[in-house]
């Protein structure tokens, strides 16, 4: 499913759309909508070996353990996304300090860009916005099966790394 699924009149001006694939146009108002991926950040904050995650408290995967992140809002630059998103969920102040790589997975009825950054912070983290509990994990902690695919594939490499170290 795609996030235009569905969609049959304008939000604009309720004229009906013309639909193609990745996109739909509006004949009255001349507006047009694609199916864009939404941007997302998240950060993996370490600390004495452990790594921060955050419970989730909405759907989709609630009460699954997730990273710390959320949506970019309309304009706002990725890493002010980060630290906002961070601040919002954990109350602490972070800083990137690695790039760790993009992802794109589905989320509800549309696909997610992901920016993933190891990131620092100081203080003790306090769970905010939708996260229900914050806990720091070892590497043979973890939980068996993350919100999303991508961050149990990060967080195998994470571990791998520490156990080896």
């Amino acid at each position: 499913m795609g996030i235009l699924d569905g969609w049959r009149l304008c939000p604009r001006c309720g004229h009906e759309l013309e639909r193609t694939p990745g996109r739909a146009a509006c004949p009255g108002c001349g507006s047009t909508y694609y199916a864009n991926s939404a941007p997302a950040v998240e950060g993996l904050l370490e600390r004495d070996g452990k790594v921060l995650l955050a419970k989730r408290q909405i759907e989709p995967r609630h009460g699954f353990w997730d990273l710390p992140g959320g949506f970019l809002e309309e304009n706002e630059e990725p890493l002010d996304g980060l630290r906002r998103e961070f601040r919002e969920e954990t109350g602490l102040a972070v800083e990137p300090i690695e790039w760790l790589g993009t992802h794109l997975e589905s989320y509800d009825d549309h696909f997610v860009l992901g920016l993933t950054w190891l990131v620092r912070g100081e203080g003790e983290p306090r769970a905010g916005d939708d996260v229900g509990e914050l806990a720091f994990f070892g590497p043979g902690e973890l939980p068996a099966e993350m919100a999303f695919p991508h961050q149990d594939a990060l967080l195998r490499d994470w571990a791998a790394r520490h156990e080896h170290a």
